[in-house]
């Protein structure tokens, strides 16, 4: 049996490495990069699209090595699925550098940075989050049911789902979502169904994070405010029942917080 095991061990480690190199060369790109932006900032932004999809791929590197680990030793690599989760954030904070980290951002808030990337396509942009995306989701599900990271994972999708909001051109996009022959107008369509299910999905988590884990005042609030970026969503495209009935919710979940505060069961 421990001869059996040894052999697994020495396949998986021989199966492993190829994406340990394909890693370590993502990293070696990465430090190039970051050295190049230091050096001229000029078009930064393009080369932080570009260093979000290399950690992503590292991400996916690190869950296929644990799933090589699992097959062949039976057994999950935590450190790996812990690495891919720092590459996760990595590629997150490269989106927020570029169109920054807030919920609810207005749009003339966002201009500025999205014309800094006013040449990415669309198409090109909705890739990088579908892939994102995908990413967050293996993680979430190597990692299984039981895990400590389970709460945390909350903002790494809150976070997700602030960018994925922040790199579209909204106004721009809610025009393409009514003509049919924009070049633009599937990918429009699709990509702001993504960003409404997004945000509706981090209000509902966060909320639930507070009601069942932290009960803390910021979880709720966060909650509250990805309801806002969602209500802004239907706005631009005119669903003004869909954004009455959006604050309408927002206010109830504010009373509720109000009550819970005065009853000291918030934090």
């Amino acid at each position: 049996m421990a001869k059996v095991l040894t052999e697994n061990r020495e396949l998986c480690e021989i199966k492993c490495e190829p994406y340990k190199k394909m890693i370590e060369e993502a990293f070696d790109r990465e430090k190039k990069v970051l050295a190049s932006i230091e050096h001229n900032p000029a078009g930064a932004a393009y080369k932080k699209l570009n260093l979000c999809d290399e950690m992503i791929g590292c991400a996916t590197y690190y869950i296929t090595i644990n799933d090589l680990t699992v097959k062949f030793v039976n057994t999950k690599d935590n450190d790996a699925l812990n690495d891919a989760r720092k590459m996760i954030y990595k590629a997150i904070i490269y989106l927020e550098e570029i169109v920054s980290n807030i919920v609810d951002a207005p749009q003339t808030e966002l201009d500025d940075k999205i014309a800094a990337i006013g040449t990415a396509p669309l198409e090109k942009r909705f890739y990088l989050i579908r892939k994102l995306g995908l990413a967050i989701s293996l993680l979430i599900d190597a990692f299984g049911d039981n895990t400590k990271w389970k709460w945390s994972f909350v903002e790494v999708q809150g976070r997700f789902a602030t960018v994925a909001r922040n790199l579209l051109d909204l106004k721009q996009a809610s025009k393409d979502y009514f003509d049919p022959h924009s070049p633009d107008y599937d990918n429009s369509v699709l990509y702001i169904r993504l960003i409404r299910k997004l945000l509706d999905q981090s209000a509902t988590a966060y909320r639930d994070r507070y009601e069942l884990s932290t009960h803390r005042i910021d979880d709720m609030r966060l909650a509250i405010l990805y309801l806002s970026a969602g209500r802004r969503v239907a706005i631009a495209l005119g669903e003004s029942e869909e954004a009455e009935e959006i604050k309408k919710k927002a206010g109830v979940w504010k009373q509720k917080l109000e009550a819970d505060h005065k009853m000291g069961r918030a934090n």
